[in-house]
């Protein structure tokens, strides 16, 4: 077994990528295991096979790369692992299509991955930037439930590859918005009004436990 604290840490980001090649060669070559600790959560993924999430001491996740980032289990681990949407709901009830939440201000938000959350309970729903959809006018109705929220654009950021809107919606919350879906859109420029959408599906939900903690 061969334990790595951090060794990339120290590096620009162009050698910290040709080093994780060599590393990831070298475990495939000498076939043990390696432990190696890191706070990028980029790193994270790319560089391991099982990842274990660590909070205080205490694991909050162990699993694949891709059940730790699309599937957190808890909220210390969608914030870990990059989800920055979280919002303060009532789970009002359950139906065929999915779970209907609202907002302190009235508004419904749903997810299909909250079934057996208690029906009138406190949860925390969450949603990855990357997730959302930033246009200019609402879009199409589907059929089926749908999260959309109005809102202001506030705050437009290059990030080279990926754009980073912010939108102050209703309530005063800023969503996040980032990549790729946001990205397709015509560019929104300067302030005005905007919509925010997702898929039900991408809704992550996390209950209140006995203590009131999330």
């Amino acid at each position: 077994m061969l334990l790595l604290d951090e060794p990339l840490g120290a590096l620009d980001q162009k050698l910290r990528q040709q080093m994780q090649v060599e590393l990831k060669r070298l475990h495939a070559r000498l076939g043990i295991t390696f432990i190696f600790v890191t706070h990028d959560q980029e790193e994270a993924l790319v560089m391991s096979d099982r990842v274990a999430v660590i909070n205080r001491g205490q694991l909050e996740q162990v699993g694949s790369s891709e059940e730790i980032y699309e599937r957190p289990r808890t909220r210390f681990v969608a914030d870990f692992m990059g989800v920055e949407n979280f919002f303060e709901v009532n789970c009002a009830a359950h139906t065929p299509e999915g779970t209907r939440f609202v907002l302190e201000d009235g508004q419904a938000l749903w997810s299909t991955n909250s079934a057996d959350l208690p029906p009138h309970s406190l949860a925390t729903l969450a949603v990855r930037p990357e997730c959302v959809r930033l246009t200019h006018y609402p879009p199409p109705d589907h059929g089926g439930p749908q999260n959309l929220l109005e809102g202001e654009l506030v705050e437009s950021i290059y990030e080279g590859g990926r754009r980073r809107w912010a939108v102050r919606v209703s309530s005063g919350q800023r969503v996040v918005v980032r990549d790729s879906n946001a990205a397709r859109e015509s560019t929104p420029g300067g302030e005005g009004k905007v919509y925010v959408s997702w898929d039900a599906a991408r809704s992550l939900v996390y209950p209140y436990d006995d203590a009131g903690r999330r």
